[in-house]
């Protein structure tokens, strides 16, 4: 049998009832090349696995305890038959039928190592959810090659906009697969995305942003796995680009407050709210403002922080787990 010119490579755990219906528009895409769809499941016990023997994809499953987001990436890459590897998270809905088609055409240049979609927030986000997604740049309408000169270049820039030159996401993301057997995803909590995007620019490549690759996807998380996956963010964000937003303990207040007023003018703004919700919204702005201020400024003093605190940051990270 000839080989798929692509492999749509998918992590599961747990997919849920969405699944199927989300499985199906990836199956359904309209790409003028072959593909296979190859699935990596790590213990799934809600139906999932024996949902997926039915289905005409490839499954490779794993124990959870194996589960990492970067190595277990790594195994679906070194599996897959396509040249190129498209990533998706199990619960990253395609908008439309070109999803696919649009990341695989941006490897027409040869110097591309990888590409990622724009995402849009489910109809169901809650304002604090949309509005942080509006700040992120897999959520930008124009399109973006992404490169870098030379390591020099790239160290001089500040750290802020460092993140934004290497930015990657792997909700809806593809890579060549030569290359990513060559510069592979390392073991990672989280992040695994960006590490690999500084890395492989840092290398000659360049990752093109492709907004009209789009997929539907946020979620509607608790205030306390808002403070971990923010916690994770900005540790891995201080360790590869010197990231600090919130430097010093009298800055935690000030950005509190100031992102207090922002949120409660979200809130404000936001017209499909009754007055119920409204208010309920605004109730959790200070909170919400204050955890995630919170988790950015432990997060990357937990790397950065004074020896006398590191048995208080290896408490946090023991709390904290495997990751998101």
């Amino acid at each position: 049998m000839t080989a798929p010119a692509v492999t749509l490579l998918i992590p599961t755990w747990n997919a849920g009832p969405e699944f199927p219906e989300i499985l199906g528009r990836m199956r359904d895409q309209q790409l003028e090349r072959s593909f296979e769809i190859l699935i990596i499941d790590s213990g799934s016990r809600d139906g999932t696995v024996e949902f997926l023997r039915r289905q005409p994809v490839r499954l490779i499953e794993i124990p959870n305890s194996e589960f990492n987001h970067g190595l277990t990436r790594n195994l679906g890459i070194r599996e897959a038959r396509g040249e190129v590897v498209v990533l998706a998270t199990q619960d990253a809905r395609p908008a439309d039928g070109q999803w696919m088609q649009r990341l695989v055409d941006c490897f027409a240049d040869p110097r591309v190592a990888g590409a990622y979609s724009r995402q849009i927030p489910r109809p169901d986000a809650n304002p604090f959810i949309r509005d942080r997604l509006n700040g992120w740049v897999a959520t930008a309408a124009a399109p973006r090659v992404q490169s870098v000169a030379n390591r020099v270049e790239f160290d001089a820039l500040p750290p802020l906009e460092k993140l934004a030159r290497v930015a990657f996401d792997n909700v809806s993301s593809s890579v060549r697969r030569q290359i990513a057997l060559e510069i592979p995803f390392r073991e990672r909590r989280f992040g695994e995305d960006l590490d690999w995007a500084h890395r492989t620019l840092l290398a000659g490549y360049s990752i093109v942003y492709e907004p009209r690759s789009r997929v539907i996807h946020s979620h509607n998380h608790s205030m306390w796995y808002e403070f971990k996956r923010i916690y994770l963010d900005h540790q891995n964000l201080h360790r590869l680009f010197g990231v600090h937003t919130i430097p010093r303990w009298r800055d935690l207040a000030r950005c509190t407050t100031g992102g207090g007023r922002h949120l409660f003018r979200v809130v404000a703004r936001d017209q499909s709210l009754g007055t119920g919700s409204r208010l309920r919204w605004w109730m959790r702005a200070i909170p919400y403002s204050f955890t995630q201020n919170l988790a950015q400024f432990l997060g990357a003093r937990s790397v950065a922080g004074l020896a006398n605190e590191r048995k208080v940051y290896r408490g946090i990270d023991r709390l904290l787990g495997r990751g998101v």
